[in-house]
């Protein structure tokens, strides 16, 4: 059974480059935004402005969360899915709004590929999107970097100095590139005008604790108060350090200004979305502001957003912290799920991905079997979309709809990449049913003011299937660490390996009989969770040994070649 039609296939580019879009007054009127509160960035981006978030009509719209099973190194569509849905949704009368993130341009010119979905579920316009977009990360390289510049500069003072011990800051420098020559470095060379020598290194702006913060924050207000809060280092005495001892959150905040606004753009079909923010799912929380998500919920009745990696990364995140936080109350959740991953977990190599199988979905079944136990124990009852490829055979689409609805969940075909609302509208009526049948009342997982140990090892127990949680010696001294800090009460953001459900890459489908190590602990108090982290987790990544940038390139006429 042929389950895609036979359009000419196109890149995401050229279709995305062959679309007609409306100016971005005409998307602003569909959510009632006049022109005089919209900051155009050319034709078709704007600003929008905060004063238009409603928490009255927030608390009464609808919040769909779109996740994935646990995916393969490739990605499994949660973004395409999720955009298709919003075309979906409006196809069938809903009004309906994307919220996404904002793609870094390491993975753009790396491996990975932008963010802005893909074939007929795309969001535009597609190039400034993945490239510079309106600046947001531009501005939080540089508000990360200000407070890196002030705490040398303190260090050097002879005047000023707060005491800082060199050796305890934790805080980095930030660029928004890949680039492992900067993962380790020693600063300060040259003499002694050029502030003190020491040891220091570089993050991808992604995984900033400022791009956390902006994806946190309630407000300006607030984004201020979490922005002094950053944890620095210690003095030599032993005293915490905070970025408001060094008076830099109010300059900061200024950088942001302009950042801590959301973006309006476009889907391909001509609909509502939002984009701002992008921390990592395996680093940080993964998924895009609480301002965003909340103007479009203030705006909107419908509004579908993604949680990066699998659900055991960014949708724990999503539920446990970032709703809490931010009051949300998702009334629907989406789990994507592809075939190839299916057999990817059913035992086949990456050559065999595209080579059916019903035998390696039947045992790959399991990884969805738990991702589904595990959004039950949230309150929600999921609707799993199916994400087609042209290599599905009729025997395992049917195969894992029966599977589902043994577990009580519907399965549905999602054909937004292919032809876009036309493809997803059934996946949209199910998820109004799934929202209008009132079977999904949202839970967190756990208490924030459980002890940080007993947090952890509810999320191990629950969501990794994992038998308990060993602390390393590092560990059990930065619990310490953390106590005396009062930082006990803050929720956790678990950072580990993405292709699995436990620490070991290598363990996939749903291992059993393990356990999970907690190797340190990173400090995020401005951001308002503490990070365990589980193996070795990059906060810069490094290129492939053929990047894609190598494939990229612009003519005379501004035409762009080689962007994904």
């Amino acid at each position: 059974m042929e389950l895609q039609s036979t359009r000419e296939v196109k890149s995401d580019l050229e279709i995305a480059q062959a679309a007609s879009m409306q100016h971005i007054s005409n998307i602003a009127k569909k959510l009632n935004i006049s022109e005089d509160d919209l900051e155009l960035y050319g034709k078709y981006k704007a600003k929008i402005p905060l004063h238009l978030i409603d928490e009255d009509i927030v608390a009464q719209n609808n919040l769909i969360l779109v996740t994935a099973l646990t995916p393969t190194p490739a990605g499994e569509g949660k973004t395409t899915v999720s955009i298709g849905l919003t075309e979906g949704l409006n196809k069938i009368g809903k009004q309906a709004t994307v919220v996404l993130r904002e793609p870094s341009l390491g993975p753009v010119f790396g491996i990975k590929g932008g963010a802005a979905g893909g074939g007929y579920s795309q969001v535009l316009p597609m190039e400034d999107i993945n490239l510079h977009f309106t600046g947001d990360f531009s501005a939080v390289e540089k508000a990360n970097n200000l407070l890196s510049a002030l705490i040398d500069n303190n260090i050097q003072s002879k005047t000023r100095s707060l005491n800082i011990d060199p050796r305890t800051v934790i805080w980095k420098r930030v660029i928004d590139m890949n680039d492992r020559a900067l993962r380790d470095i020693v600063i300060g060379l040259g003499g002694t005008g050029n502030s003190i020598p020491r040891q220091d290194g570089f993050n991808i702006t992604a995984a900033s604790e400022i791009m956390a913060i902006l994806c946190m924050a309630k407000g300006l207000d607030d984004l201020k108060e979490k922005l002094g809060s950053i944890f620095v280092g210690f003095t030599f005495d032993k005293k915490p350090i905070y970025a408001r001892d060094l008076n830099a959150q109010g300059s900061m905040a200024l950088l942001l200004k302009d950042a801590v606004k959301p973006n309006l753009v476009q889907t391909l079909e001509g609909n509502p979305a939002i984009i701002h923010g992008g921390p990592f799912a395996n680093i940080a929380q993964g998924t895009n502001t609480i301002i965003a998500t909340k103007m479009g919920l203030s705006l909107s009745d419908y509004v579908v957003t993604e949680a990066g990696f699998g659900a055991d990364l960014g949708a724990e995140k999503f539920l446990n912290i970032k709703s809490v936080v931010g009051g949300l109350k998702p009334k629907a959740m989406v789990i994507v799920a592809t075939i190839r991953a299916l057999r990817h977990h059913g035992g086949a190599s990456k050559e065999e991905y595209n080579t059916p199988s019903k035998e390696r979905v039947d045992i790959g079944f399991a990884n969805l079997a738990k991702h589904i136990e595990n959004a039950k124990k949230f309150g929600l009852n999921p609707v799993i979309a199916i994400n087609n490829f042209i290599s599905d055979s009729e025997a395992e689409i049917a195969l894992i709809k029966t599977r589902c609805a043994e577990m009580g969940v519907e399965a549905v075909m999602s054909q937004g990449w292919e032809l876009g609302g036309d493809g997803t509208t059934d996946l949209a009526r199910a998820v109004v049913r799934s929202v209008e049948d009132g079977n999904n009342d949202f839970t967190p997982l756990y208490d924030h003011k459980a002890p940080v140990a007993e947090k952890i090892e509810t999320i191990a127990r629950e969501i990794y299937g994992a038998d308990g949680v060993d602390f390393s010696k590092q560990a059990l001294l930065d619990m310490v660490k953390i106590d005396k800090l009062g930082l006990n009460d803050l929720p956790v953001c678990m950072a580990k390996t993405q292709k699995s459900f436990s620490d070991n890459e290598k363990l996939i489908n749903r291992p059993k009989g393990f356990k999970v190590t907690v190797r340190e602990f990173e400090i995020a108090a401005g951001a308002g969770f503490i990070i365990p982290i589980l193996g070795k987790m990059m906060r810069m990544p490094g290129l492939p040994a053929v990047p894609a940038s190598e494939g990229m390139d612009i003519d005379n006429d501004g035409v762009v070649t080689g962007l994904s």
